[in-house]
């Protein structure tokens, strides 16, 4: 089987940095999108998809959309939607709307490993810096 991947869809190139060093150093592959155009493409190309990492707000995109458009599609749905925001005011927003666990930005590298490896075994996970 094919080392897991995960999907992160963020605007700012600095963070998919980041956020896919983070998860090669856990052992995850990553496949970053900047704009959800791409989406169809990289759910496409996915072979092991573990978990999507979505920035709530997109140039253009609402991620509270792409969230219901990730949730409907059969290659994404059994897949956990993590929010991953500067927006930390979110949170409580994103738990209604339905998203499986909320990253604020910035990651601290200490606790990722845990909020990772809890995330893969399907607990909640909802932190903020």
């Amino acid at each position: 089987m094919s080392q897991p991947q995960a999907l992160i869809i963020d605007d700012n190139p600095k963070n998919l940095n980041v956020l896919s060093r983070l998860l090669r150093t856990e052992g995850m592959s990553s496949i970053q999108l900047t704009h959800s155009s791409g989406l169809e493409a990289a759910l496409s190309q996915a072979e092991n998809l573990a978990v999507i990492f979505l920035d709530i707000e997109l140039p253009g995109d609402d991620g509270f959309m792409l969230l219901t458009r990730l949730k409907s599609d059969p290659r994404a749905q059994s897949v956990p939607v993590i929010a991953y925001t500067v927006h930390v005011s979110e949170i409580n927003a994103a738990h209604r709307r339905g998203f499986d666990g909320f990253l604020g930005k910035p990651l601290d590298s200490e606790k990722f490993p845990q909020q990772l490896e809890r995330i893969l075994r399907g607990e909640p996970v909802w932190e903020t810096p």
